[in-house]
């Protein structure tokens, strides 16, 4: 205690003004209360980084922090592993095509450093069956994406509708169309990954507290994170929180536009004498952008429950993230995929034999936030990544650490910062 108390009050002298001195010294006397009742752990003093929010990216930003010598404490609301948000599951699509150039930037640096993870972890994350997403032929899309992997030397090919008929028979004869090949893309197995980061988070000394969820976040020189079970201390916070990230920000004064949504995930399964066009030497991770109004269909070969191919639609609709199963509109998004599935694939069943689900974040631009709250820089939100964070988590760990550390930052940030909506959006 007597520690604790020189520690805050040695701290007054770095404040300019009688506001931030009362501020403070009210923030005292209420610790000096939950330390009298027992309600707060001091036991480990006081940590340098506190993450709140155990999904891919918390996670990811938790284990560069705890790598670069940061006390680090992740706190996680439901117990882990769980499938209540964004990071659950046996697969994510991984790639270097991206139209944005920064985020070009960023995946030359996460493609490694998954390897590095899998090295470190001893597990096997990446399975690389390549990518390949169509286009229609004059793509704007298609020809800014190219740029942008040229940019960076990223090897890529444009492959003729003939040439993919060709090399991937499952697919069904069409013209019109051209396919981007991303020979380096293909499937991250998601919850090792998750399992990943944590098991070598708490390797480098890093603590995990799940079942535990945030109620409040006092700012400040010293940050005071409340729980359900206790209260925290740090000098930095990151909030990574998915879609429950909104509710903390508004306690902080800061207001961010984010949008949960219920993504239905389909499996499909694959006619006996056929399995084995659909398997990953075989069959690549799809991305199907030949559409007009932003919904595309994606995939993935035989990775999963045997026998099946999991296909999708990111067409999802809008949720309280606490009551993500309540909304009973599965029927019409599977008629949707079963049409599409028809139309472009050989030898699959005619509708999902199993539905799954999980929650996206989006935000109006469809960029995260990676950013400091304007106020209290040592308090950074990491949210709204908009349903293809997961393999871009090593470099936002890497992004937020740097932030956290105030170095210099290794991407272009302009495009996730806080102020660039500057009026409400319509979401």
């Amino acid at each position: 205690m007597s520690n604790f108390c020189c520690s805050v009050v040695f701290g007054f002298s770095t404040y300019r003004n009688t506001s931030e001195v009362l501020k403070t010294t009210r923030q005292f006397l209420k610790l000096s209360r939950l330390l009298r009742r027992g309600t707060m752990d001091l036991s480990s003093t006081i940590y340098d980084a506190i993450v709140v929010g155990a999904g891919i990216e918390g996670s990811s930003i938790a284990y560069n922090l705890a790598k670069r010598g940061q006390r680090t404490l992740l706190i996680e609301q439901f117990p882990l592993p769980h499938s209540r948000g964004s990071s659950h599951g046996k697969s994510r699509i991984t790639r270097y095509a991206y139209e944005k150039s920064f985020y070009v930037r960023m995946m030359v640096d996460a493609f490694p450093m998954w390897a590095q993870l899998e090295k470190e972890a001893k597990t096997r994350l990446f399975v690389n069956c390549g990518l390949l997403n169509f286009y229609y032929n004059q793509s704007e899309e298609l020809e800014r994406m190219t740029s942008a992997l040229r940019e960076f030397q990223v090897p890529h090919q444009v492959l003729t509708s003939t040439e993919v008929q060709s090399r991937f028979p499952q697919i069904k004869n069409g013209e019109d169309y051209c396919a981007l090949w991303d020979p380096h893309g293909g499937a991250l197995k998601a919850d090792k990954c998750l399992k990943a980061f944590q098991d070598v988070f708490q390797q480098h000394g890093g603590v995990v507290h799940d079942e535990e969820p945030v109620t409040h976040i006092s700012p400040g020189k010293v940050i005071t994170v409340a729980t359900t079970k206790s209260h925290y201390l740090a000098h930095n916070v990151v909030i990574a929180a998915g879609p429950w990230s909104e509710k903390l920000c508004m306690s902080l004064k800061l207001q961010v536009f984010l949008k949960p949504l219920r993504s239905l995930v389909l499996y499909w399964k694959v006619n006996e004498e056929f399995i084995n066009l659909y398997d990953p030497d075989s069959f690549p991770c799809f991305i199907d952008s030949r559409t007009s109004d932003d919904v595309h269909m994606y995939g993935f070969p035989s990775l999963e429950y045997p026998g099946m191919v999991k296909i999708c639609l990111n067409r999802d609709f809008v949720i309280d993230p606490d009551d993500r199963d309540e909304l009973e509109n599965d029927g019409v998004m599977t008629e949707e995929v079963k049409k599409k599935v028809a139309l472009t694939f050989k030898h699959l069943a005619s509708m999902p034999s199993i539905r799954e689900y999980c929650i996206c974040t989006d935000t109006p631009d469809k960029h995260p936030y990676i950013d400091k709250h304007p106020a209290y820089p040592n308090i950074v939100l990491a949210a709204g990544f908009s349903g293809h964070g997961f393999k871009l988590a090593p470099a936002v760990g890497k992004a937020v650490t740097e932030l956290v550390l105030k170095e210099p930052l290794s991407y272009n940030m302009e495009p996730f910062k806080l102020n660039r909506f500057t009026t409400k959006a319509n979401l």
